[in-house]
């Protein structure tokens, strides 16, 4: 009975000691390996053998991670107070002097965080500090990234998350805003004014040029009308007086004389008492003297 707790208690002891002599490191991980105190090296990933008592294991973790840097307070240049945080994104790229160079790496880099912003924000007036953010966040991360090369550890980004100016000076860049969106309204209302007058005048310019053209081709139009009237009613006398002159070549005397007599009939039924009649007209009744005189003889 006394020989299963003792086989009982060896198995426990095998199983612990396989345990803390196999170690299964993941992909991220690496395991820096101290051998009475020196390093023998990074180890992993995969399945890696620890001598018990005699090595010393060190995990590091190579995945990227961030640091929260609490609101720190800061003065500008120009004197003016001024809070900020911000993150850092970093990540281990060389285990041994992770473990080596430094204790704790994350606490020292928030430190050094803090002090470089002061630094950096020191030298910025308080107009550059918040228009120039992504310059800072430059700024920042180059000189982070320099101290913490010699712990293994890079710093990949540095983001501003909040900068908040003081009550007044909040106030006072309200005011400064919406002062600017006025003159910008103002600006923008009186461009749209001047556009619209230019377009109205180029219509109405536009409108009297074609009104003027307009007008000259009805007035060119008219007067070809006009010159093409004339020219058929000139030629239409003129084909009336060859008409009347051709005729006229067949009349003898005595028709004529006969046309008139008939004038002298109508002129004789009008109510008129008196009549002028001019001496030429004497002459139309020679041929009829004539055949009066002729008939007498007879």
């Amino acid at each position: 009975m006394v020989a299963v707790p003792i086989v009982l208690f060896f198995a426990v002891v095998v199983v612990l000691l396989v345990g803390s002599i196999i170690r299964i490191v993941p992909e991220y991980k690496r395991v820096v390996v101290l051998r009475l105190g020196r390093v023998i090296g990074a180890k992993g990933p995969g399945v890696v053998i620890i001598l018990p008592v005699i090595d010393q294991p060190v995990m590091a973790d190579l995945r990227e991670t961030f640091l929260e840097i609490p609101r720190q307070t800061c003065i500008t240049k120009d004197n003016a107070p001024i809070a900020i945080d911000f993150l850092i994104y970093s990540k281990v790229v060389e285990p041994i002097a992770s473990v080596i160079q430094v204790r704790d790496y994350a606490g020292a880099a928030m430190n050094i965080a803090t002090t470089t912003l002061r630094a950096v924000v020191g030298d910025i007036p308080l107009d550059d500090v918040l228009a120039k953010r992504e310059q800072i966040n430059q700024v920042l991360r180059t000189k982070l990234d320099e101290v913490t090369e010699r712990w293994g550890v890079k710093v990949t980004t540095v983001e501003i998350r909040e900068i908040t100016p003081p009550k007044d000076v909040q106030e006072a860049m309200n005011k400064q805003m919406t002062a600017e969106r006025t003159r910008r309204a103002v600006v923008l209302e009186a461009d749209g004014h001047k556009q619209a007058n230019i377009t109205v005048a180029e219509g109405e310019k536009q409108a009297a040029i074609l009104k003027a053209e307009g007008a000259r081709q009805a007035a060119i139009l008219q007067a070809e009308g006009n010159r093409q009237a004339a020219v058929l009613n000139a030629e239409g006398y003129a084909l009336a007086l060859s008409k009347i002159f051709e005729s006229a070549k067949n009349v003898d005397a005595k028709t004529m004389s006969l046309q008139y007599l008939e004038a002298l009939k109508a002129l004789g039924a009008s109510p008129a008492t008196k009549f002028v009649i001019p001496t030429e007209l004497t002459n139309l009744f020679s041929p009829f003297t004539g055949l009066v005189k002729s008939s007498t003889k007879e």
